[in-house]
């Protein structure tokens, strides 16, 4: 199915975001609350994959999913903005999905959130649904808790997916085919070597700037394990480390490997020189000394 993404103005959080995790993976506050934003607006059929799969929502039929202004302002000076709203079409939008990503328990969205979907609903004249991605369980579950409207039978139910909801995507052809979702999957499930395979296919197929992006994202999320095994994955190809987060990271490795080969055969280390090591990011000049450590005798020789 078709999709559009980048209709309207930009779609901001309505307020600065504070350290969270997701799942057991440590995120950068506003850094990452704009990614998982974008990856909406990269991909709108996200929205649908998630409800589905996800949480096991039957989606009606549809030939495209679009990205919408997030602006729900209404004729009052109040402004409400939401991170994103996504609207499923054919011949016109069958069903919009208000889609917001929420760190933790924030009492003033119980609030707002039947105002999104009422103005949405209204505003394009198709049912509406609020999809809240979060970064625990614990804040799934109170994200998911009815908000009960006061008038009877009115009480909406926010369909809230936390890491375990998200599905461990381990088809390669299926990750191809949901960069973003696979994505998601690793940020859930990376524990799981078949869910990083999955991504480093899916990874490949996009252009080289969300590749890049969501690399990056993801191997800050990591636990230390799956990001070193996704790291030998991408060495493997064309990823080249272009981010100041990867390149460190890279040289890191490499750095305590030449002085892991200098203990191992005993070779003194000078401070000076331990400093040399550790500071250096040049990859191909530490593979350089990684290879004149195995039959140096002083760190001199290293260096050359």
């Amino acid at each position: 199915m078709g999709e559009t993404s980048g209709i309207g103005p930009p779609i901001a959080p309505i307020h600065s975001d504070t350290a969270d995790t997701f799942g057991n993976f440590a995120t950068v506050p506003t850094r990452d609350h704009e990614i998982l934003i974008q990856m909406f607006r990269n991909a709108p059929s996200l929205a649908p994959a998630l409800l589905n799969e996800a949480l096991g929502m039957r989606i009606p039929d549809h030939s495209e999913s679009r990205v919408e202004p997030g602006d729900l302002t209404d004729c009052e000076p109040t402004e409400y903005r939401a991170d994103a709203v996504v609207t499923l079409r054919s011949d016109g939008p069958v069903l919009a999905v208000v889609v917001e990503i929420q760190r933790g328990r924030d009492p003033g969205k119980r609030l707002t959130w039947p105002v999104y979907l009422a103005t949405v609903r209204a505003r394009l004249n198709c049912p509406a649904v609020l999809l809240v991605l979060c970064p625990d369980e614990s804040t799934a579950t109170w994200c998911g808790s009815p908000i009960d409207m006061g008038h009877p039978g009115w009480v909406l139910t926010p369909l809230a997916v936390g890491p375990d909801t998200i599905p461990a995507l381990t088809d390669p052809e299926r990750a191809v085919r949901s960069p973003e979702l696979a994505v998601l999957s690793a940020l859930a499930h990376g524990e799981d070597p078949r869910v990083l395979d999955a991504l480093e296919h899916s990874l490949r197929s996009i252009d080289d700037a969300r590749m890049r992006l969501y690399t990056d994202y993801v191997l800050a999320a990591l636990p230390e394990t799956a990001r070193k095994y996704l790291e030998e994955l991408m060495a493997t190809g064309t990823y080249e480390y272009q981010s100041d987060f990867a390149r460190k990271y890279v040289a890191e490795g490499k750095a305590e490997s030449v002085l892991a080969v200098l203990s191992a055969r005993d070779i003194p280390v000078t401070d000076e020189a331990r400093q040399r090591i550790t500071t250096c990011t040049d990859l191909d000049l530490l593979d350089t000394w990684l290879r004149r450590a195995a039959t140096a005798h002083t760190t001199h020789d290293i260096f050359g």
